[in-house]
């Protein structure tokens, strides 16, 4: 056997294991995606075929080759089985491969048919799946998460905010969880150069993209007042929750259903006095009633409410980190050089690490919801659905804040594709699309061609070189 194919052997093996994995998810994904909507229990009962509702065995549940061996029919009724199942299954599982091959195969300067797959990783990426392991797990679970929001959100123009939460959920304590023991099995962080440190040793190196300590956007170690800014923020939020829950804040569109139904009442008093058809009445389908709801800046107001607390907590925290800092380690310093205050101590890595997640979902779902009551109060229509914010915010957790901006503004033109593609297919522009797709698609296309954005970006700003991105 070859010398090169011995050591790319077990990164072979783990990449077949991957995409299985990846096959299993998009398994996984079509039984949300199935279930969600109705709102069955995604764990019992089993598998079972939708027509005759008999239970499935091993053999019809294995992904992408029990729907290829069964020849997309029902072993026991001859059913067809949608190929979905088989797509998805198979799509999820390219993902899966794709993440791990370009993060962790394909060495940099690497180019396939021209194009320079080596430079598509993230700088975190050098440092090993060994030791980055948890955030490619992150990015797995947001990947599949992803992939049944966007399934979801198309058919129904809801998304269902469990697939947002366990993302989330996930980062939080994966991430946090994972600096945790870096700092207590590797030891402090020393920085050598720009996006290069020390730890444990001379020997030992932590890569990280220029001017950043983690796989996602954190504060600095000296950040304390930014660190509580984003503490009383997220305490902000929790309240707000609660207040929501003892009925102290109403919810927002709370008496939708309500309007619907008076609205209903009248469309259809209105059609018999007209002798109007079922056929020849105005598009009034779930999709489009919502932007009919006249009382969108109403809504809007009660919206802002909730969030009073965390702005209110926000600027609080950002204060008392400071002034808790100063009393407890002393006075700070000013530093010429940088012309910034130091403070007298260092954050811990753990907690500059969760800050940085929760920075990443409190931006993620804050510039999405900041459009979305700014678009209502213009307009008095519901500018964005909800279940868009909570799918940023789950992004931001995941990969950063910063990419989940740059997704949130790249899904405007590719839902403008999306909407173009589809006037032309179908002859008119529809009035109402989901927007969940759109802002599915950007992730995944900042995910994989941050290179070209860093590209665009260094020449927007007249730079000869990449505007570099964490």
């Amino acid at each position: 056997m070859p010398d090169a194919l011995i050591m790319i052997l077990p990164k072979l093996i783990t990449l077949g294991f991957i995409m299985a994995f990846g096959a299993s998810i998009g398994s996984l994904v079509n039984v949300l995606v199935y279930r969600l909507p109705l709102g069955l229990d995604v764990v019992s009962p089993t598998s079972r075929c939708p027509k005759c509702n008999t239970k499935l065995t091993w053999r019809e549940n294995i992904p992408i080759f029990g729907w290829l061996i069964l020849a997309g029919k029902c072993r026991f009724c001859k059913c067809k089985i949608s190929a979905e199942y088989p797509i998805v299954e198979t799509f999820v599982a390219i993902i899966f491969g794709l993440i791990y091959a370009l993060w962790y195969m394909v060495e940099p300067g690497d180019t396939l048919l021209g194009l320079p797959i080596g430079d598509i990783a993230p700088e975190w990426a050098a440092n090993g799946i060994l030791l980055t392991w948890p955030t490619l797990v992150i990015l797995f679970v947001l990947m599949g998460s992803l992939v049944a929001m966007t399934i979801i959100d198309a058919r129904t123009f809801t998304i269902p905010l469990v697939l947002t939460w366990v993302p989330a959920l996930v980062a939080l304590f994966f991430h946090t969880g994972h600096a945790i023991w870096f700092q207590t099995s590797k030891g402090p962080l020393t920085p050598v150069i720009d996006g290069y440190w020390n730890f444990a040793g001379s020997y030992s190196r932590w890569f990280t993209a220029p001017g950043y300590i983690w796989t996602i956007p954190t504060p600095s170690f000296n950040g304390w007042r930014f660190i509580g800014i984003i503490l009383g923020a997220s305490l902000g939020l929790i309240i707000a929750n609660l207040l929501l829950k003892y009925k102290i804040l109403t919810r927002s569109f709370a008496d939708y259903d309500q309007w619907l139904e008076k609205h209903n009442k009248s469309l259809a008093a209105s059609m018999e006095e007209t002798d109007q058809a079922p056929d020849q009445a105005p598009d009034h389908s779930a999709a489009h009633e919502w932007i009919m709801y006249p009382y969108a800046r109403r809504e809007m107001i009660r919206e802002l409410a909730f969030l009073a607390p965390v702005a209110l907590l926000a600027f609080f925290g950002g204060w008392l980190s400071v002034t808790l800092v100063t009393t407890i380690a002393g006075d700070w310093t000013f530093n010429p050089t940088t012309g910034t205050m130091v403070p007298p101590t260092q954050a811990p890595l753990w907690l500059v690490v969760m800050t940085g997640v929760l920075a990443g979902y409190l931006i993620g779902g804050g510039v999405v919801w900041a459009v979305r009551i700014l678009g209502s109060l213009l307009f008095n229509k519901e500018a964005m659905g909800l279940g868009d914010v909570h799918m940023m915010a789950a992004v931001g957790a995941c990969m950063g804040w910063i990419d989940s901006t740059l997704a949130f503004f790249i899904a405007a033109f590719v839902a403008l594709t999306i909407a173009g593609v589809g006037a032309l297919a179908k002859g008119k522009i529809s009035r109402a699309m989901p927007y969940g797709p759109s802002l599915a698609i950007a992730t995944v296309m900042v995910l994989f061609g941050k290179p070209i954005i860093e590209w665009g970006l260094g020449k927007i700003m007249g730079m000869d070189h990449p505007f570099n991105l964490p």
